[in-house]
């Protein structure tokens, strides 16, 4: 999709999928299964105990609890089922715009209202405007819920555990459940921490969606973990059951998926050809891509007009249509 759906003089800023190769653990794991025809219908927790462990080693949360978790196909399904627990059809979900714009395609297709609460001037969030939009959305006793992205997309914004944990006493103050969308919280720059939502004051209520598909460039093979904290909604138990049939190969196998065993250091594997070139799959053949395939490096100069950009300037609202399941 990245590489195909607009002209060869565009580069594809809309969309995070990453143009690097698998990390050999998980290609060994994957063409195992094939190889061995383990592709029927999933079963167990294997992914996610093996979020569990990442957390546990990665940001020193030891808070995912697994009879809490549920596999779901991708994290946008993931955050509408998410919704679905805790608003009903013409409530108010508030977002931090400018925001991922399937954030706001995926919640009007269910039937919820989207109410902004713009980012500071500073891209960061501003919590005098995040309570105003709670209290809006909450009068005269209607339920809201607010979608929080965490790390920000697409500003980058790392939020605080400060910041965190004053998000979820306006929450609490104001009846909101949050969904937390955390599918880029493995990659941060060096000295950079994530705060897991879940694990600040307050956050009990909460809920979080995260996958593998960023950070190890498995997007296509589809499977996502919704998390719920201590005190998930009551129709929590349901979920599981909704989402169980729509599992992907890479969530069903019985041990551990090794993207979660990799340390910190893990990026390192990735090729330095990674930060200076883009290997354009329109090169490929319609099968897959030869080991000779060399990488095509865009000739961009600071300043240069020669290639068009179709991220764009990001209004409040994006009019991007293209899909938006990650």
């Amino acid at each position: 999709m990245k590489w195909r759906t607009y002209p060869d003089d565009v580069l594809p800023l809309w969309v995070a999928e990453m143009d690097v190769p698998l990390a050999e653990p998980v290609v060994r794991a994957v063409t195992d299964a094939v190889a061995c025809g383990d592709t029927g219908y999933p079963a167990g927790t294997a992914y996610a105990e093996a979020l569990a462990g990442f957390a546990r080693k990665r940001w020193g949360w030891d808070g995912i609890a697994v009879e809490r978790t549920a596999i779901v196909p991708d994290v946008m399904l993931g955050i509408v089922e998410a919704l679905k627990l805790v608003t009903g059809p013409g409530e108010a979900v508030v977002v931090n715009s400018p925001v991922y714009p399937p954030f706001y395609q995926f919640v009007e297709h269910m039937d919820r209202r989207v109410e902004e609460a713009p980012l500071g001037a500073d891209l960061r969030l501003d919590l005098d405007v995040l309570e105003a939009a709670f209290r809006r959305t909450v009068a005269g006793g209607r339920r809201a819920a607010y979608l929080l992205c965490s790390p920000h997309n697409p500003t980058g914004t790392v939020h605080t555990a400060a910041e965190l944990a004053a998000v979820a006493a306006l929450a609490g103050r104001y009846g909101l459940r949050v969904v937390a969308d955390e599918i880029h919280a493995p990659l941060l720059a060096s000295g950079v921490d994530f705060v897991p939502y879940l694990s600040v004051p307050g956050a009990e209520n909460g809920l979080s969606l995260m996958s593998a598909s960023k950070a190890w460039n498995l997007a296509g093979l589809k499977a996502a973990l919704a998390v719920a904290g201590p005190r998930p909604p009551p129709t929590w138990r349901g979920c599981p059951k909704r989402s169980a049939t729509a599992r992907a190969m890479s969530a069903s196998s019985p041990t551990p998926p090794p993207c979660a065993t990799a340390p910190p250091g893990w990026t390192r594997c990735w090729p330095a050809s990674t930060t200076t070139a883009v290997c354009s799959p329109r090169c490929w053949p319609s099968t897959c891509p030869p080991s000779s395939t060399a990488p095509v490096t865009p000739r961009i100069s600071p300043g240069s007009t020669a290639v068009r950009s179709a991220s764009a300037t990001i209004p409040r609202r994006s009019s991007w249509n293209a899909a938006g399941s990650r």
